[in-house]
């Protein structure tokens, strides 16, 4: 942790992750996704981890958002200690506190973007009226409102991120873990998008966290966290 981090008094953090690694095994080879690493994501960061390929980055968001489980360690999400919930309390929490974003997108090709968007609010049990209000607000600020009833096939790779994006935001979460958000879309969407998310944090106070090795991403942060071999490099605050 910075320096600048650990002096704050005003610090919460949202995200702890301690003394985590995750090992991979493929046969007799061992992989070290993750070693023994240790840190603190505060609520309100807009916080990039960055790193070449297999530094472990996306391993990371994943036992984050209890997509995956740490083999050794301990990840706690608002205070709560993921290894000690249920399934069923880990998948709540999923759904109602974390909001994906992923390089692939991984909307549902047979829904629309309406209905991308609408899903997780309808497992949540929010009432028709209030999942079309809230999911037109939501197209609205990030630009598709018109684009409502394409699918995703129908769509350019910028449209569909920010169906995803919509996807995530829609609920409110806590946090969104953004896997490498701007890999597929061109600079003038990437800034686009990265315009969206940083008025998200301010605005809504919605903590980011993301993957990424692109330094328009890096440039946005305030804070940037350099991993390499499943082990952190460096974490600075910028500005």
């Amino acid at each position: 942790m910075s320096q600048a981090l650990a002096n704050d008094p005003k610090r919460e953090d949202i995200v702890r992750l301690v003394d985590v690694s995750k090992i991979y095994r493929q046969g007799k080879i061992e992989v070290r996704a993750v070693d023994n690493l240790s840190l603190e994501i505060d609520t309100g960061d807009f916080c990039a981890l960055c790193g070449p390929s297999g530094s472990g980055k996306t391993t990371v968001l994943n036992m984050i958002g209890g997509l995956d489980i740490p083999t050794h360690g301990q990840v706690f999400l608002e205070r709560r200690d993921l290894a000690s919930l249920s399934r069923g309390e880990v998948a709540a929490i999923r759904r109602d506190r974390i909001g994906f974003v992923f390089q692939a997108y991984n909307l549902i090709p047979v829904m629309t973007a309406y209905e991308n968007a609408e899903f997780v609010l309808k497992l949540q049990g929010v009432s028709a009226v209030e999942c079309h209000t809230r999911v037109m607000t939501i197209l609205k600020e990030v630009g598709l409102v018109g684009l409502e009833h394409r699918r995703p096939d129908e769509m350019s790779g910028g449209q569909q991120q920010r169906v995803a994006i919509a996807r995530a935001i829609v609920t409110r979460p806590a946090i969104v873990l953004a896997d490498e958000p701007t890999a597929n879309v061109d600079s003038a969407t990437a800034d686009s998008l990265l315009d969206l998310m940083q008025k998200l944090n301010r605005q809504d106070g919605i903590t980011f966290l993301f993957s990424t090795h692109d330094k328009r991403v890096m440039d946005r942060a305030r804070r940037i966290v350099r991993m390499r071999d499943g082990r952190i490099e460096s974490d600075e605050v910028q500005g």
